[in-house]
């Protein structure tokens, strides 16, 4: 990093120095090289020219000529450690940071305690994603060098990437308080604040950055990133079309102005942005991705414009838009292939010639006000109270609309059930106990809905044959896979730049092992979000470890664990590395899930899986789409669903009676922890999952009214529970005291009635 490449007084090279100080200072690099040159004519093999005019070069960005220089200097003199300093940073600043780190580790040797190598080795060993080394270099640095606000700066941000927030935090701060007016660590202090989801001290140090230099491109789109991810897309907008102002030509800032225009329904805008980020040139892989996800998110908000004056129904990217295209967005792939071999979406006239959003679809009567307020009130529940996830008002308003729009669509099923069962037990209906619990059993049958069943389900019929009670058969039927679906509809249009579909929809689904993945661990990093779970994981893995004796390597093969040391070992391990030290590979074992339908059947659970990388590891946890797998959840969940109905349209149809209940709500969690165990969306099936539980709690009458506990992460409780009971006991622990009557959500307006078509339900979600 050439800004980091400082001019010292060399005692070495001193005739250097003072050339290079007083000519490198004004900015006279030609002149600098010029004088190196002329002194280099004179004697070719001069270490200290070379070092000079490589300098220069550096400071000129023609970095190749720089480590050539300065490598010609190390051949003549191998003990000039500023020439194996100065080669190291502009290897850096080259990108060749293994031949960088080698460099100044050897410069090291000559002044073990410069904080200039110091501070240049600790940065770049923070590039190379090794945290432990850059904070020791930078902890050296900055006990000799208390003003170097770039190594508290990057010390914070080794700190952060470790877990270590509150050392974190006091170095960022530090970095700051040396010169207030430092924006590279006000941004980075401004990011660390928005990782930990502290909004207000994000939004504070942003608008310092603002009122230090309101022409800073960066700190709007700091702002506007902040609103996005706050729900708040149309101040979003406001402030990436400043930072876009400033710098017009910004791809980060016209990817995230395109995604906000396209939540809120501006689909002319979002397309014309997506253009321009697909057609400027990349020069990063992480722009080059952005490049990619903006062919993909245009096609999506052209299918969504030529839907948005359709019924929300008809909003359907699960059946409508193709396997292929789905799973190379999932994958963030190149768009080639699907380019060449999907039929892309009509272009935006023909899209939008059906009409378009208009001011009055976002203005709402008295009624639907009340309903977006229930809305809002129910969906705040979703919020997990742990470091990393913010508090977004889109996404409440989407769940709490998901909730009302479930529990109607249940009731009304629940209620031609309860019907179905109240006539044919007048008709006759005949039987002992055992016959009545078998009829019941039966008619909920209906609602039986395998991984592959559509909405498409809903509203099918069959007839009743008195003289067989297992046919009994409901007018209306309803499937579990009919109500996530709804919730997953919800979930897709609320945040349109998230690839949610359903894993099996996708265009490998027979064979493919994509599915969702998340790590608590990436190399040295602890992932904010997750790493809270990972001494738990951890335990379970060795547990599991020690009961199979064996798991899976990377081939799938099995690697036996049954030696008596081996065993010891795992009890005594206390890492992840002491686990990949023991099997000596990549390796994974799935957690236990354990059946409540069948007797003594065992699913498989999630995979947990140990991966070396360079430096360290990648923890993590994957749930494969597999075939097998599909049909064993698609079975519980059957049956889940089925134990639900059959607990509610009983004895507690229609209870206010919170006792009265009680199976009914133990029976909808446990199916929920089947759902989380199943994980079969590409991403959002924590979210799905707890707003489908909020809507099966309205439909039979009852509230959560407590937000989750703080630190708990439902999906992860379920996920680490070998058996559904561990789950249940765990949620029953605080949402018993919480779970209140409530039936005052029938008095609310029908969902489906209030905002009919996709345009509605946009507006809906974009109206505060």
């Amino acid at each position: 990093m050439l800004e980091q490449i400082k001019l010292d007084r060399s005692p070495r090279y001193p005739v250097v120095t003072n050339i290079l100080c007083q000519q490198v200072n004004e900015g006279n690099y030609d002149q600098a090289v010029s004088t190196f040159e002329k002194v280099l004519q004179r004697n070719p093999a001069s270490p200290e020219a070379l070092v000079g005019r490589g300098t220069a070069y550096a400071f000129q960005r023609k970095l190749e000529l720089a480590i050539a220089d300065f490598t010609m200097a190390i051949q003549l003199d191998p003990l000039a450690g500023e020439a194996w300093k100065r080669r190291g940073q502009a290897r850096a600043a080259l990108g060749e940071i293994p031949e960088a780190i080698e460099d100044l580790t050897k410069a090291l040797q000559f002044e073990p305690k410069s904080s200039d190598i110091l501070h240049e080795r600790g940065v770049v060993n923070f590039k190379l994603k090794d945290y432990t080394a850059a904070v020791k270099d930078l902890s050296s640095c900055v006990l000799s060098d208390r003003k170097n606000e770039t190594a508290y700066t990057y010390l914070g941000l080794a700190l952060s990437s470790l877990g270590e927030y509150t050392k974190a935090e006091k170095a960022l701060l530090k970095s700051v308080q040396i010169d207030p007016k430092f924006q590279e660590g006000r941004t980075h202090l401004s990011q660390f604040y928005h990782e930990l989801a502290q909004v207000e001290k994000a939004s504070k140090c942003i608008q310092n950055l603002i009122s230090i230099d309101n022409r800073f491109a960066m700190a709007y789109y700091l702002h506007g990133n902040l609103h996005y991810g706050l729900g708040d897309h149309r101040s979003a907008i406001k402030d990436l079309s400043v930072a876009l102002s400033i710098e017009s030509s910004d791809l980060e800032s016209l990817y995230l102005r395109a995604s906000s225009y396209h939540a809120v329904g501006d689909y002319v805008e979002a397309v014309k942005d997506y253009d321009t980020v697909i057609d400027l040139k990349a020069d990063s892989m992480d722009k080059f991705v952005l490049q990619c996800l903006a062919f993909y998110q245009k096609e999506i908000a052209l299918y969504t414009a030529s839907r948005v004056t359709l019924e929300f129904t008809v909003f359907n990217i699960d059946d409508d838009v193709h396997p292929l295209f789905k799973e190379y967005w999932c994958k963030r792939l190149h768009p080639q292939h699907v380019s060449e071999n999907v039929v892309r979406q009509p272009p935006l006239k023909d899209a939008l010639k059906r009409g378009r959003l208009k001011k009055q679809d976002y203005t709402f009567t008295r009624q639907k006000e009340i309903l977006l307020e229930a809305a809002d009130s129910i969906g705040k529940r979703i919020q997990y109270n742990s470091p990393g996830f913010l508090p977004n008002r889109r996404q409440y308003r989407m769940a709490g609309l998901a909730a009302i729009d479930i529990a109607q669509k249940v009731s009304k099923a629940w209620q031609s059930l309860r019907a179905e069962w109240k006539s044919l037990r007048r008709s006759g209906a005949k039987g002992n106990r055992k016959n009545r619990k078998s009829e019941m059993g039966s008619v909920a049958s209906q609602n039986r809905g395998g991984a592959g069943c559509s909405s498409q389900s809903s509203g099918s019929s069959s007839s009743y044959n008195p003289d067989d009670d297992r046919s009994l058969r409901l007018r209306f039927v309803i499937s579990w896979h009919d109500v996530y679906s709804f919730a997953v509809k919800w979930r897709q249009i609320s945040e349109p730049c998230d690839s949610v579909v359903w894993v099996n929809r996708l265009s490998e689904h027979k064979n493919s092992a994509f599915g969702s993945r998340t790590s608590l661990i990436l190399g040295q990093g602890k992932v904010v979000r997750y790493f809270p779970y990972y001494q738990r994981t951890l335990d379970a893995l060795k547990n599991i470890m020690k009961e199979r004796a064996f798991v899976n390597n990377k081939a799938n093969e099995v690697v036996d664990l049954t030696e008596v040391k081996m065993l010891q070992a795992i009890v005594n391990a206390e890492c992840v590395a002491d686990l990949y030290n023991i099997i000596g590979q990549d390796f994974w074992l799935a957690t236990t899930c354990v059946s409540t339908a069948f007797e003594g059947k065992q699913l498989e659970g999630t995979r947990i899986t140990v991966e070396k990388e360079d430096k360290g590891f990648d923890f993590a946890i994957r749930t494969p789409c597999t075939r097998p797998r599909w049909e064993d959840y698609g079975a519980e969940m059957t049956a889940a669903w089925e134990t639900v109905c059959n607990h509610y349209c009983g004895e507690a149809y229609g209870s206010t009676d919170i006792r009265m209940l009680d199976n009914v709500r133990d029976s909808i969690l446990r199916m929920t922890y089947y759902w989380y165990n199943f994980m079969p969306l590409s991403r959002g099936s924590a979210a799905v999952g707890y707003v489908v539980m909020l809507g099966l709690f309205l439909a039979a009458n009852m509230e959560v009214n407590e937000s989750i506990p703080k630190g708990m992460q439902v999906d992860w409780e379920a996920i680490l529970s070998p058996y559904p009971d561990m789950f249940v006991d765990s949620m029953k622990a605080w949402i018993c005291p919480s779970l209140k009557i409530n039936t005052s959500w029938k008095e609310l307006p029908d969902v489906s009635s209030a905002f009919p078509t996709t345009g509605l339900v946009v507006a809906a979600l974009s109206t505060y």
